[in-house]
């Protein structure tokens, strides 16, 4: 893996060498709910320029936001994902500030994204970067049996 050309902690554009990285990070991350290897796989194909990732002082990926290009002025927030242990260090916070940043230049007025609904820390941090929950609450099963997800929205 060649040495990111950006000092550890700051974010940069994710490029088809982070995969096996980026793999094992999502696993970490989200250990009862990781992406499937191949979707994840596509995901970075079609979005590789909204893929932004944090890499640690050894170089390897340890964290990572991964977000739609705007279609008719909405973008999605796909995942947001922080080793353990990098948490609560502000880098998710660096992440979607970046990323939002992006997306508002693309041409983004509205940004949402899906949240467990008992992810207090996530659904902090989104609503201190504005985020407001849907008026109609959590969707039950929404990503499945169990897989409850409360939709938020951030108008830029």
């Amino acid at each position: 893996m060649p040495a990111p050309s950006l000092p550890p902690g700051q974010p940069r554009e994710a490029n088809g060498q982070d995969m096996p990285d980026l793999l094992r990070l999502d696993g970490a991350a989200f250990p009862d709910d990781p992406m499937r290897n191949s979707t994840l796989r596509q995901l970075l194909d079609i979005y590789a320029d909204h893929l932004l990732v944090v890499d640690d002082d050894d170089g390897h990926l340890c964290a990572y936001v991964l977000a739609t290009p705007p279609y008719r002025g909405e973008s999605w927030i796909f995942s947001l994902g922080v080793a353990p242990a990098r948490r609560r260090k502000g880098l998710a916070r660096t992440l979607m500030t970046q990323a939002l940043e992006t997306l508002r230049s693309d041409g983004a007025s509205t940004v949402r994204l899906w949240v467990e609904p008992t992810n207090e820390p996530a659904r902090a941090l989104y609503e201190s970067l504005g985020f407001v929950p849907d008026p109609e609450g959590p969707h039950p099963d929404h990503f499945g049996p169990g897989a409850h997800r409360l939709g938020m929205t951030l108008k830029l």
